[in-house]
């Protein structure tokens, strides 16, 4: 049994950081009942792709958390193939030390974070145990790692990484930020 219940190989480790980053100015409180909350099942992870929705039933309250996380760039994708053999069955803490020998970073990138909680914090006990749950799936299986950053789309399933240019196009903003939009041109109807 390892030490870590949570990010015992470098890969899931990756997704403990999300949660437990190296570089904090005062402790999370939220952090043990985060890891209480995986530890003892209670999140139901759906993956689709790039995407991790997860249903955390506690008590009388349920919550559902949605991540959306940021594709690898094509020249990575290229660069990750090469060191990694096709044929291999699983990843490796040598071929993530490997990766990161080339300059390669595969440390996951959220690029939306949802929750349905009440607590109006991107932070929150939701975000955190789905964390540490993604992290104990990704320790399991490493693959799911680069998987949930597009590189199983691109070339375990056949085909040949797309240019940069397509490969870094990430999906469509599901917000517009308010100070995107200009005033003046927003509500004006054009005349027919």
């Amino acid at each position: 049994m390892p030490d870590n219940e949570f990010g015992y190989t470098t890969w899931g480790m990756d997704w403990v950081r999300l949660a437990e980053p190296l570089q904090v100015s005062k402790p999370e409180p939220m952090l043990p009942r985060a890891r209480s909350i995986a530890r003892n099942n209670l999140v139901q992870t759906e993956i689709t792709g790039a995407t991790v929705r997860a249903t955390i039933h506690r008590g009388s309250e349920a919550s559902v958390t949605y991540f959306e996380v940021a594709p690898l760039p094509a020249a990575a994708v290229r660069a990750i193939a090469e060191l990694v053999p096709g044929d291999a069955v699983t990843l490796t803490d040598e071929h993530r030390a490997a990766i990161a020998a080339a300059g390669i970073t595969v440390s996951p990138k959220l690029s939306a974070i949802d929750c349905s909680c009440r607590a109006r914090n991107e932070r929150c006990l939701h975000m955190l145990a789905t964390c540490y749950a993604v992290a104990r799936a990704v320790d399991e299986n490493p693959w799911l790692a680069l998987d949930l950053q597009g590189y199983g789309r691109i070339l375990r399933g056949g085909g040949e990484p797309a240019d940069d240019e397509t490969a870094a196009d990430a999906p469509a903003a599901r917000w517009t930020p308010i100070d995107t939009l200009d005033p003046a041109t927003f509500f004006e109807v054009p005349v027919a």
